[in-house]
């Protein structure tokens, strides 16, 4: 059946609705009336939340469009629309990483020092977190430790917020559930890249486990909504052979992995003393290297030139590096050498953000039969054929 459907490229032109506040919130969350709802915010200098002295610096845009769209959308009608309660600014330092642990103190608009877990994570019940660094795991270990629920919305710019965060999670929802049902209980899968003419694979183990989905509702217990969302995503059991990396700079280096960590890595073109950085840290603190997570997109979005959406797109795919607790993993932040290592990176590939390394094709290995789920970047017959 799947075999007869034809591969198509992901269309990327459609149209949205307009981004509604009030829509998102109740898709997302379902909120009862009289819940507290607070915004969450990341600078260099928390101080500056102080009568919103932030918006005088132009390069802060993520922080802006917080004050914006967010913090100026709940009080110009989303509060009174669910009613809700609430509706405060608080800053925290940012934390120089993805999944970070964050801060115990914040300041509050009024120029007051607050203690996030008193004045914020133990008297909110919604909390939305627009930061320039993904603040997900810690957010979730805080959530459901003191109660609350939350979106964490890194990155945010106008792409986002007119597609991202404009759809009904109520059917992205349903398309990533057809994809889980498809994907889960997988042996393995396995990722062909080319680079320079050469080709490198990465088998990673998922020992038959249940797929998981981010897909942006958060209507039951504690727990963080990570937005835009849109992915089915496993933890791997145990990883091994190789795979090229982008680095920010444009380095490319060749990760060679065992025992499900990145063991070593190798410069393929760009920057030795990257590459030389990267190996020393996989050497001094060994589980910067865990392979914590392998995810597929499943939305037809445009690109935004943020991972955060990007890699919600249907056709891409990604690794990550670091701490896991937060998608059910054993990686925790205690186990790092240093506490500043303990992030988590994902390490996106999608024709835009790594255009010089092809991936002509991803094996799922499920049910005693291989299967193709994605070549050159594009969904495979059965892949789509979930979707259908």
């Amino acid at each position: 059946m799947n075999a007869t459907i034809e591969q198509t490229p992901v269309d990327r032109s459609r149209q949205f609705p307009p981004f509604s506040l009030t829509r998102l919130l109740r898709t997302v969350f379902e909120p009862k009336a009289g819940e507290r709802v607070c915004v969450l915010i990341d600078l260099e200098h928390p101080q500056d939340v102080e009568g919103f002295r932030f918006l005088q610096n132009p390069d802060l845009s993520i922080q802006r469009h917080a004050h914006d769209v967010v913090y100026q959308g709940l009080r110009n009608g989303t509060m009174y629309d669910l009613g809700l309660k609430g509706g405060e600014m608080f800053a925290y330092e940012i934390t120089g990483g993805s999944n970070l642990d964050l801060p115990t103190k914040g300041y509050a608009t009024d120029g007051r020092e607050i203690d996030l877990i008193e004045d914020v994570y133990q008297k909110y019940d919604l909390i939305l977190c627009v930061s320039t660094y993904s603040a997900t795991a810690p957010l979730t270990a805080f959530a459901k430790k003191y109660g609350f629920r939350g979106a964490t919305m890194h990155g945010m710019n106008q792409i986002i917020l007119s597609s991202g965060l404009a759809v009904d999670y109520n059917e992205v929802s349903k398309q990533a559930e057809k994809l889980r049902l498809g994907m889960t209980k997988a042996d393995w899968v396995e990722i062909d890249y080319v680079f320079d003419q050469k080709r490198f694979t990465l088998h990673l183990d998922l020992g038959q486990q249940e797929a998981q989905k981010s897909h942006g509702l958060c209507r039951g217990g504690p727990d963080i909504a990570n937005l835009p969302a849109g992915e089915i995503y496993y933890v791997p059991a145990g990883a091994t052979g190789q795979f090229p990396h982008k680095y920010e700079d444009g380095t490319i280096g060749l990760m060679t992995v065992e025992g499900g960590r990145i063991k070593q890595a190798a410069l393929l073109r760009g920057s030795q003393a990257t590459v030389d950085a990267h190996n020393e840290k996989l050497t001094s603190d060994p589980v910067t290297g865990e392979l914590g997570e392998l995810g597929f997109g499943t939305q037809e979005l445009p690109v935004s030139g943020r991972d955060i959406q990007d890699e919600k797109i249907l056709g891409t795919m990604h690794v990550a590096t670091g701490r896991s607790d937060h998608l059910g993993g054993k990686l925790t932040p205690d186990r790092f050498a240093n506490k500043k290592n303990a992030t988590h990176d994902d390490i996106l590939f999608s024709p835009t953000k790594t255009p010089e390394i092809n991936v002509p094709q991803v094996r799922m290995h499920r049910d005693g039969e291989t299967v193709v789920l994605i070549e050159n970047y594009v969904p495979a017959a059965y892949m789509r054929g979930l979707l259908a």
